[in-house]
């Protein structure tokens, strides 16, 4: 009898400390459970008093060609690298998705651009076209491929910046009406800001391009900058409204 006794007090008080054991945990896991809500409150708390300044950056599609990719130029002197430093000059946070290709055609930008947008976009310039002319492309093909590019565009609400250009004159004046008449129409379309010459100020100015006559110098890129620079400064208005 004393040994079963003996035996059951034992099997009595482990089941008493298992018990015991198992109120200490649920009270623990009860605190951390307070604590894990506690401190998720006062990060949401905190997150929605951040000022604008912490916001994500904006992030800026360039769909392009050698002009905006810096052809022939150090990194630091192309368009891309200079327009984000004006941009940050002017205090706007933004950050560039670099869409320029050297020798792209505007097929060639409607071709990647689905890629291109992978990681996404708040807005977009579109300079495209210029590769187009030097090649001879029919204006009506070079309007279909920039139209589907801003279509998609818009279907994914992407504010757009279109930059025109000019055919050179070698290809005659029926080719330069109708090449410039698809930059004139699309810019007029909604929801698209346009700049009808990308190069002004530039385009056969020696001191201002390379010496193939084509594409600008640093100084060149500078001016584009410069002139497209209060657009821009639209177009992130209206990817972010105040």
């Amino acid at each position: 009898m004393a040994s079963m006794a003996a035996a059951y007090g034992v099997r009595a008080g482990a089941k008493e400390a298992t018990s015991n054991l198992a109120r200490t945990l649920c009270r623990v896991a009860g605190l951390g459970h307070r604590l894990i809500t506690t401190l998720a409150a006062m990060l949401l708390a905190f997150g929605a008093t951040l000022s604008p300044g912490f916001a994500a950056p904006v992030r800026l599609l360039i769909l392009g060609d050698s002009l905006s990719a810096g052809y022939g130029l150090p990194h630091d002197d192309g368009f891309e690298m200079q327009l984000q430093q004006a941009l940050h000059a002017h205090g706007h946070d933004v950050a560039i998705v670099d869409g320029a290709v050297s020798g792209d055609t505007t097929a060639g930008g409607r071709a990647r651009l689905d890629w291109v947008l992978a990681d996404g976009a708040d807005a977009a310039i579109v300079e495209l076209g210029a590769n187009d002319g030097l090649r001879g492309v029919d204006p009506k093909d070079m309007e279909a491929n920039l139209t589907a590019i801003l279509d998609l565009l818009s279907a994914r609400h992407i504010p757009v910046l279109l930059e025109g250009m000019y055919a050179p004159p070698n290809l005659g004046p029926d080719y330069e009406r109708a090449y410039r008449a698809v930059f004139d129409r699309l810019g007029q379309r909604p929801g698209v800001l346009y700049e009808p010459f990308f190069l002004q100020g530039v385009a056969e100015v020696p001191a201002l391009t390379q010496p193939d006559g084509l594409h600008p110098n640093a100084a060149g890129v500078r001016q584009v900058v410069a002139h497209v620079l209060p657009l821009v400064e639209k177009l992130l208005q209206e990817a972010r409204p105040a």
